[in-house]
């Protein structure tokens, strides 16, 4: 991850003293990681290193078909698929998520959720608001938690899946960016040819460098300070662990043949254990139909895609959770399960199909399973069509909420925008009562 910045100032081996601070895979924005450390080092005080994984279905899925079904409704709006019973009584889900049924006790369905919009935008899920250009949680806890991703010499929060629907910043800025490793993990590590010794004799002539200027500090220790955050980010690059924790092949064969085609959902598992607070996934790997309108946005061919993307979905959330719960991860790592709007009830509405279902954010669902919230029920529900919330009607806010009090981050904190103005974290800071 040693960003060459041009040919000026070089050492004789090609490689500038000065670029080995450079980070430039983290997408910082030009800051060096020594920086970023910086800005994260005026955080508040640490909190017990809870994570949190949030797996984003970008498309909107069908929670009519998927953990909302409605057997006795007319046939119009139950769709082709039929329910199966799980080993938690009264919670059934689709017959195409057998191994997520046999572990019904390890997660939580609200199934009356309400989304703000009405195409795909991701920001919602992330930040609780459509609006103001707010940060997305994990850039939040990259910014209060003065542990996150330095405990491990790890990023702070990572994304991974489809890079057309990455979280964002908002106000804080580039410190505050995900790092979204791609093809690029291997970038944690030292540049081919440079080994750690020549990034210590850089380390040595860099000092040297720096001594000339330090008879001229006289402002309280700050060369010290500047000192330790360059060890630091020289520490992250030098280190193994964070290209380890990226690393699935390290993984023993069973594992990786638990998790199937659902290789990131087994990387952010590694992550999180490895010690990185803020995981988000958009899986775009599962197999699709021609006719299918991307992973999860179907339209006139639902059941067909649904059909085809269900039984791989199904095994990566059992692999996952069932990890979790056997390293005795649960109660740290809380994951989210959800897309930003359901589907419409009544099939064939959308102009021109017949067998689909269109855009539909008054109703939707959200899987939510660990991080010491109590697990094995259903919140909530829809009308007997699924239309509308039947009982009180949660957003993205509200389950954010509870992500934060997982976190241990008061979701009633404030942050200066760009203005200087104090932002609260979420406008509606109520968590999901029935979960805490």
């Amino acid at each position: 991850m040693l960003s060459i910045l041009g040919a000026a100032n070089r050492l004789c081996d090609g490689v500038s003293r000065r670029d080995l601070l450079k980070v430039g895979a983290l997408a910082v924005g030009g800051l060096t990681f020594a920086d970023l450390l910086r800005l994260r080092a005026t955080g508040s005080a640490p909190t017990p290193r809870k994570s949190i994984i949030m797996i984003y279905l970008n498309g909107g899925p069908s929670h009519m078909d998927m953990y909302d079904l409605k057997p006795n409704a007319p046939v119009e709006y139950r769709g082709e698929f039929a329910p199966i019973r799980t080993n938690i009584p009264g919670m059934d889900i689709c017959a195409h998520l057998p191994m997520q049924a046999r572990i019904a006790d390890k997660f939580a369905i609200i199934r009356s959720m309400r989304f703000q919009q009405q195409g795909h935008t991701s920001p919602e899920l992330y930040t609780g608001s459509l609006r103001g250009n707010r940060p997305s949680i994990g850039s939040i806890v990259a910014k209060l938690r003065r542990d996150a991703g330095v405990v491990g010499e790890l990023p702070p929060f990572v994304s991974m899946g489809d890079g057309n629907h990455v979280p964002g910043p908002g106000f804080l800025g580039k410190a505050y960016e995900t790092y979204q490793p791609g093809a690029r993990a291997n970038n944690l590590g030292l540049a081919t040819g440079v080994t750690r010794e020549q990034v210590t004799d850089r380390r040595q002539l860099l000092n040297t460098f720096d001594t000339l200027r330090r008879d001229l500090d006289d402002s309280r220790g700050s060369m010290q300070a500047m000192d330790a955050f360059n060890n630091q980010a020289l520490e992250m690059i030098t280190s193994n662990r964070a290209r380890d924790a990226f690393d699935i092949t390290r993984e023993p064969q069973h594992i990786r043949e638990l998790y199937g085609r659902g290789t990131d959902y087994l990387r952010a598992r590694r992550l999180v254990e490895a010690g990185v607070p803020v995981v988000t996934l958009t899986p775009d790997n599962y197999p699709v139909p021609r006719d299918c309108n991307g992973q999860w946005d179907h339209h006139d061919h639902v059941f067909t895609c649904l059909e085809a993307i269900l039984p791989a979905y199904d095994r990566s959330v059992y692999a996952l959770l069932s990890d979790l719960h056997q390293r005795g991860l649960d109660q740290d790592v809380a994951v989210v399960i959800w897309g930003e709007m359901g589907r419409t009830p009544r099939v064939g509405t959308q102009r021109g199909t017949t067998g689909g279902r269109d855009h539909w954010p008054q109703s939707g669902f959200c899987l939510i399973s660990g991080g010491g919230l109590r697990m094995g029920q259903v919140i909530g529900a829809t009308d007997a069509r699924g239309e509308n919330p039947h009982t009180r009607a949660y957003t993205p806010q509200n389950v954010l909420a509870t992500l934060y009090y997982v976190l241990g981050i008061d979701p009633a904190t404030t942050i200066n925008d760009h203005q200087g103005r104090p932002m609260y974290l979420l406008d509606d800071r109520e968590k999901v009562a029935e979960l805490v």
